[in-house]
């Protein structure tokens, strides 16, 4: 670290994202991040992850670290306790689901919804449901219609391989809807704060309540847990990490993270396939600045 740089904060809790950050490619927990985590505790920092993801496609993880902290599932729409039950839920606004499904349809977006810990879908094998599925391990419920389903909704999702096309339905979803997630470096959108907006995939794009989004996980985890924020660390690699990076008093973004993402936070490093969580914890987090590939990025300035 450079000796004029100031002094990293005191870490109790270190908060993971998931997919693209604490797992492969290939969705799969190595042996050395199962050991960083492992290291953390024996430091006496805490651990939680939260991810886009609905409960049941954390569980696996969960159970495989045996987690004892708080989980924020659907980006904070869904907290549950370790053991799976439901610490508190916050659901979309009855009145603007059917808004924000037809702008998404507008933008030729297949859409999914999430209601509690149920998945409905219109086409069984669209766009990325064969992979869905296999991420969380439960099948979707295929509906012909969302009529009577508009409740009680914790999360819309669009889905394209059209990227440029997901990217500019978030960008019309954030500026109708409100959203105070940031899309790019720099640029936030609109008053109003209806929904929270962000890409959690490239092909992604996930709509919760205002109050589920990263940024919200961490204010909450602060909480619940009597930690202050700034003595959370946090790690991601998309646009929709980006607000937990800000709430937080020290922020790493994946080597795979685009460049936008990658300036939001302190630190950058090494990809998900390259043992960039693990190498992430051990210099970042623990102090073993020998163990990252890349050098640090930067420490964000404070006014």
């Amino acid at each position: 670290m450079n000796p004029h740089s100031p002094k990293p904060p005191k870490i109790s809790l270190l908060l993971a994202d998931v997919d693209g950050t604490l797992v492969t490619k290939d969705k799969i927990l190595t042996d050395r991040a199962r050991a960083a985590i492992h290291k953390l505790w024996d430091a006496g920092i805490r651990f939680t992850i939260t991810s886009g993801r609905p409960p049941l496609g954390m569980k696996m993880i969960a159970d495989a670290l045996k987690l004892t902290e708080p989980i924020a599932a659907f980006n904070g729409g869904l907290f549950v306790h370790p053991d799976f039950s439901t610490l508190e839920e916050n659901v979309l606004p009855t009145t603007i689901v059917p808004d924000v499904i037809q702008m998404i349809v507008a933008h030729h977006l297949d859409v999914w919804i999430y209601r509690g810990k149920d998945w409905f879908v219109h086409e069984r094998h669209g766009p990325h449901v064969d992979r869905e599925e296999w991420t969380v391990k439960f099948p979707p419920t295929v509906v012909s219609s969302f009529d009577g389903l508009l409740d009680n909704v914790v999360k819309i999702v669009g889905v394209s391989d059209d990227l440029n096309a997901v990217a500019k339905c978030e960008t019309e979803v954030q500026k109708v809807f409100g959203s105070h997630v940031h899309c790019q470096a720099g640029a936030s959108s609109g008053g109003g704060e209806q929904v929270s907006a962000a890409r959690s995939q490239s092909y992604y794009l996930d709509v919760t309540h205002p109050h589920a989004n990263k940024g919200a996980v961490v204010d909450r985890l602060s909480q619940l847990l009597e930690i202050p924020s700034q003595e959370i660390a946090t790690i991601g690699d998309m646009p929709n990490d980006v607000p937990m990076f800000e709430r937080s008093g020290l922020s790493i973004a994946m080597g795979n993270a685009s460049a936008e993402v990658q300036k939001q936070a302190d630190y950058i490093t090494a990809s998900y396939e390259e043992e960039g969580f693990a190498k992430a914890v051990e210099s970042f987090i623990l102090g073993n600045h020998d163990a990252v590939d890349r050098p640090k990025h930067r420490l964000r300035s404070t006014v």
